[in-house]
């Protein structure tokens, strides 16, 4: 699905939390992930400033890195309803390039 949504212009990222590195490589080459993979060991981060405190959580946010959804809860991502989320998401346009300039 990772390599899907990046050919739309969408990136699935996935964030591990309170695992060892080791156990997030093991898992990732077991399941044949091919996301990227962010790791917060202590969970700290996650649960304090996301609100993740069990996985698996999942956040939708926008081309303009608005927040538009959250879902709780083991999902079948390739179901019916999960294709038409995820053609939602991607039928919103870009932000411009000019949106995101920077000062000289």
């Amino acid at each position: 699905m990772a390599s899907e949504l990046k050919d739309k212009g969408l990136e699935l990222v996935m964030i591990a939390f309170r695992e060892t590195p080791e156990l997030v490589r093991r898992t990732l080459k077991e399941r044949g992930y091919t996301a990227q993979v962010l790791l917060d060991e202590s969970g700290d981060i996650t649960g304090r400033v996301y609100g993740v405190f069990g996985p698996p959580t999942v956040y939708f946010v926008d081309r303009r890195g608005n927040l538009v959804g959250r879902m709780v809860g083991a999902r079948d991502w390739e179901s019916p309803a999960a294709r038409m989320v995820r053609s939602k998401m991607m039928a919103s346009p870009l932000p411009s390039r000019n949106q995101f300039s920077t000062p000289d």
